[in-house]
């Protein structure tokens, strides 16, 4: 039970101060109550009712047994389960450990894989956001923003391969994402990176810049797109860091969802 529905049932009279108090304690700690995984990981089993977006178990770097651990272990907590970066090796041990009646979902180019028992459902918040990658070498970044954002209940309106080496070629696709109500954008592109800038200033809405290391020289690095980014002229532009397609879609995904919670509350 959501604490406004606690408090509306308060209000109708349907409980009592104690009992609505104690429902009230429970929420508070279920928010900040950790999983413990053999004295080593700490699982926040429920960062998306505090902070409002899930845990994600960030694959790169840890041993492909430990992120199958995690992941089973977060399943059984909450019914789903979602890890990031994940490679070949990582992507073997999930599939060779998770048990058979456990649907794993593979997301290939974002490299992201969920886990959920069988009686999850995904849930759908309302949000609506663009996605728009500045051309084909960006959209591996762009994916992984794309399933982020997904994965935390938003419908995302993309158009890949649309950089300003052609402008021409991004009118057609941002008018017909304003036109399905998307309330921000998230703009991948590497090289000079001019995407996002030229994109927040043909929109009334928030830019998130995503730069990807994509390019020559110094640019391939990440570091030209990132500065680019950050000059920017254009004011209502933000910038995630290099390749960072979970950051960019998981705040997109928590402006998208507020603004459809504030529309619901003034109904």
């Amino acid at each position: 039970m959501k604490t406004n529905e606690i408090l509306q049932k308060l209000k109708d009279g349907e409980i009592a101060v104690g009992e609505a108090e104690e429902l009230l304690e429970r929420i508070a700690f279920e928010r900040m109550k950790l999983r413990f995984v053999e004295g080593l990981a700490r699982l926040d089993v429920y960062r998306d009712r505090r902070a409002g977006i899930p845990e994600f178990v960030l694959a790169e770097g840890k041993k492909p047994e430990w992120v199958a651990k995690l992941l089973l272990e977060m399943v059984e907590e909450r019914g789903k389960a979602m890890a990031t970066r994940v490679g070949e090796a990582c992507l073997e041990k999930i599939k060779e450990v998770v048990p058979p009646e456990y649907r794993v979902q593979v997301y290939g180019e974002a490299r992201v894989v969920t886990v959920s028992s069988p009686s999850h459902e995904a849930a759908k918040n309302g949000g609506r956001i663009g996605l728009i990658a500045a051309g084909t070498a960006d959209i591996a970044v762009a994916e992984e923003a794309r399933v982020i954002a997904e994965q935390m209940g938003c419908e995302v309106h993309y158009a890949y391969d649309v950089g300003i080496a052609g402008p021409h070629r991004v009118l057609a696709p941002l008018e017909e994402m304003l036109s399905k109500g998307v309330d921000v954008i998230v703009v991948a592109a590497g090289m000079d990176a001019v995407l996002p800038i030229t994109v927040k200033g043909l929109v009334d809405l928030p830019v998130i810049g995503l730069p990807t290391s994509v390019g020559y020289g110094i640019g391939a690095k990440g570091i030209a797109p990132l500065l680019t980014m950050l000059q920017s002229c254009s004011p209502g532009l933000g910038v995630v860091n290099i390749d960072n397609g979970f950051g960019a879609g998981a705040l997109a995904a928590l402006i998208a969802n507020r603004v459809v919670r504030g529309e619901n509350r003034y109904r």
